[in-house]
């Protein structure tokens, strides 16, 4: 019984021990994520490409009418430079890191449906 108990005692630890390296504060690559597409724009312009598949410079920009050329040149630039996103001759289109976004942004979309009207 004793035995059994010291086990069970330090399996609990374990997982405690683990669940505290885990949980104290924001995971920094979470935050660098968050910050990434958080930024104006870029959302949007990931959201078009996952749908639309790779388009050119002026597709997107049409994707996204409020958004001016020099801030998408720009965002599209650092989704280059993070590799999400590679130009193959004058299209662009998402790198599958850039892909794997897919099921977070559409879970963020249902969101926004259901808590911003």
């Amino acid at each position: 019984m004793a035995a059994r108990v010291r086990k069970t005692t330090t399996t609990l630890v374990r997982v405690r021990t683990a669940r505290a390296e885990r949980e104290p504060g924001c995971c920094p690559h979470y935050h660098e994520a968050i910050e990434l597409i958080g930024k104006r724009w870029t959302g949007a312009i990931v959201r078009v490409l996952l749908s639309s598949g790779p388009l050119r410079f002026s597709q997107i920009a049409h994707a996204v009418p409020e958004l001016s050329d020099r801030l998408l040149s720009e965002r599209i630039k650092e989704l280059e430079a993070r590799g999400l996103v590679v130009r193959e001759g004058n299209v662009y289109a998402l790198t599958e890191m850039g892909a794997e976004l897919e099921p977070a942004l559409v879970h963020v979309e249902l969101w926004a449906q259901r808590w911003l009207r």
